[in-house]
């Protein structure tokens, strides 16, 4: 498509993305967000339930006033959202979910994260 100017820059940019994820990934162990047995490298650490899991926790413990998350995650659905040209597969504004809500909201595991994420929020307020 020729969005950057050469390899050297599109490779910084590789390296740039790499150094977040790794200190995502790190900040995640140091929290406690992700089991100990979790990998602790970026580079052979892929998208996973117990690190989708992580994130939302780490949201949750975060100091702020309102708390964002997309069903999309608790289904662990890898399709992106809002990519130019997918007007075909989905409108871009729209995005189908893998199971209807009743099912969702009805699967102990969505449940259980929300249980959790809300507990976390809830400890928050008291300190």
């Amino acid at each position: 498509l020729g969005l950057y100017p050469d390899k050297v820059v599109l490779a910084g940019l590789y390296q740039d993305r790499l150094r977040a994820k790794q200190a995502l990934l790190q900040s995640l162990h140091r929290v406690g967000a992700l089991p100990k047995r979790a990998g602790r490298d970026a580079r052979r650490t892929g998208m996973s339930k117990a690190l989708n899991r992580a994130m939302q926790r780490y949201l949750a413990d975060s100091h702020s006033a309102l708390l964002g998350l997309q069903p999309e995650d608790w289904l662990d659905m890898a399709t992106p959202v809002n990519i130019p040209g997918t007007s075909d597969e989905y409108p871009n504004w729209r995005r189908k979910l893998s199971a209807t809500l009743e099912t969702l909201f009805s699967d102990p595991a969505t449940d259980t994260l929300l249980r959790d994420l809300t507990a976390r929020r809830k400890r928050l307020l008291r300190n």
